[in-house]
């Protein structure tokens, strides 16, 4: 039957939607899993590369693009976070409900076939029933006409008795009643079938076809929900996702190369100054230059040794540096940065100091607390931790002052202009000048400013001043004493400096700041200290 044909092309159809449903949700769910991949490995790229909890990575946080690359990771972080939002809204709202849905449809499904098929099998049992009532009329009816024709044969026999005629007679009769009520009951079935059929056809058969129908159309509408909700899921990060690529493009225009390069400089400057001209050494000439009023020379003809804050050997900017952490003094580093390094390391003893006064401090309330209230615990418990800790403040004010010291040789020693010279001078007068510059001066200063005092000469002793005696501890230069008489060899030639002999062995540089050059037509060129 053509019902029975379209009933099974429905059901292969229907089949093949719940396939299709099934094939979706597969879909969404590898889309999910590729975005919950994606979003690891991105959180993985960003932890990568994250700066480590070292010196050298904090240090390059300085630098604004080292700074600019640590927002973009962050930014990157956040990122990842938003698609793994996605991958979860996926899971929940798409996969979770199509899973839900497909068993909801294949129920449905199987309920209308089952009607259907039901519906099928009632109108093939009524059609078979009406076949066989009109096969049992039709073999009555059969059966009665040869009954009747056998009696109208024997009636017709003068030979046969009555008595089998009278029975003849009675089986057609008899026939002719079955034929007619076989003949009734297959009306009447037939009337019924025909209701039953017309029932089926224009009622049952097309609600059945109706209610797949709808399910068919929400199927498709619910797929269609699916995919406009899967485009949306993308659509509603897109501004978090802006927001964080909004980050990255300010992180990468907060960059300056300027400030940056300024930092490298302040980083690796060194406070050398370019060394000056090489000059000619004339080994063949041996007659002592004689000295004029342009030209201040050395009778000695020996060569120039180094000037202060002049490294031998290599020019500076060449310079190798050792290799490993050098010594306690940083003295393998240039003077800038061995200032700095020492100025840290000095900070962070510093600080080291105050925590641990700082827990002295607490100490000692505490152990007031418990001389005036016993109960609450014994002072003497404190004592030996309150001794570590003094002794642990002492161990640091001595490392600090050994950096302290280290620092003001430096600060000593670095090329500094006049004018700066003479703001970081120190003026003491005559009553503290003694102990301070005897303090600092080497034993042979000392003992020449010792005897000057003694003297009383005619020179003033409150401008004694502290560089006098710095100024000899640096390679090349000599200590100084005021109201000295010194030779000058070589004039300043503009660095500040003007190279001096004491007597035929000492010789070496002073700040020109700090000394008066006269002319002397008989001795040479003399310095007044």
């Amino acid at each position: 039957m053509q019902k029975k044909d379209q009933f099974d092309n429905l059901e292969k159809h229907t089949q093949w939607g719940i396939d299709f449903v099934e094939k979706y949700s597969k879909f969404v769910k590898e889309r999910s899993e590729i975005e919950v991949n994606y979003a690891r490995q991105i959180r993985n790229l960003s932890r990568k590369f994250q700066p480590k909890k070292s010196s050298k990575e904090e240090e390059e946080n300085k630098y604004s693009s080292c700074r600019a690359f640590l927002l973009t990771l962050n930014e990157l972080n956040d990122y990842a976070g938003q698609h793994e939002v996605v991958a979860e809204n996926l899971t929940a709202q798409i996969i979770a409900e199509l899973t839900k849905y497909t068993q909801e449809l294949k129920s449905e499904r199987k309920s209308h076939f089952q009607d259907g098929r039901k519906a099928q099998q009632h109108i093939e049992n009524s059609w078979k029933q009406l076949e066989s009532c009109k096969r049992r009329f039709e073999r009555d009816c059969k059966e009665a006409e040869r009954a009747q024709q056998y009696f109208e044969k024997l009636d017709a026999d003068i030979n046969v008795t009555k008595l089998d005629v009278e029975k003849a007679r009675q089986q057609a009769q008899m026939r002719q009643q079955m034929a007619s009520e076989s003949k009734e009951e297959y009306s009447n079935y037939l009337q019924k079938f025909n209701q039953e059929q017309n029932q089926h056809y224009y009622t049952t058969i097309p609600n059945i076809f109706q209610r797949i129908q709808d399910m068919e159309e929400k199927r498709i509408e619910r797929l269609a929900e699916c995919m406009r909700r899967f485009a949306d899921e993308d659509r509603k990060i897109l501004p978090i996702v802006g927001h964080c690529l909004d980050g990255m493009t300010k992180a990468a225009e907060s960059i300056e190369a300027k400030a940056d390069s300024k930092q490298v400089v302040e980083q690796f400057k060194s406070g050398f100054e370019p060394p000056s001209d090489v000059e000619f050494e004339d080994y063949g000439q041996t007659m002592k230059r004689t000295v004029s009023e342009t030209s201040l020379s050395n009778s000695r003809g020996e060569s120039k040794p180094e000037k202060p804050g002049r490294s031998k050997g290599k020019l500076w900017p060449f310079i190798k540096k050792n290799k490993g952490s050098g010594p306690e003094d940083f003295s393998h580093l240039p003077p800038e940065q061995r200032r700095k390094k020492l100025q840290a390391k000095i900070d962070e003893l510093n600080k080291e100091i105050h925590k641990e006064m700082d827990q002295r401090d607490a100490l000692t309330k505490m152990k007031d607390v418990y001389i005036k209230n016993p109960q609450m615990g014994d002072p003497a418990s404190l004592d030996p931790r309150l001794g570590e800790i003094a002794q642990n403040i002492d161990r640091l004010q001595t490392e600090a002052q050994k950096f302290e010291g280290w620092l003001a040789e430096v600060e000593g020693r670095m090329p500094i202009k006049n004018d700066t010279l003479k703001r970081q001078s120190v003026t003491y007068d005559t009553q503290n000048s003694n102990s301070t510059v005897t303090n600092n001066c080497t034993p042979q200063d000392r003992e020449r400013y010792t005897h000057f005092v003694e003297q009383k000469s005619c020179i003033q002793l409150h401008n004694v001043f502290l560089v006098l005696c710095l100024s000899g501890t640096n390679e090349g230069t000599i200590s100084l004493v005021e109201g000295e008489l010194l030779f000058v060899i070589e004039e300043d030639k503009g660095d500040g400096w003007t190279r001096v002999r004491r007597n035929e062995e000492e010789e070496g540089y002073v700040p020109t700041t700090y000394v008066e050059v006269v002319l002397d037509n008989v001795k040479g060129a003399i310095t007044y200290i």
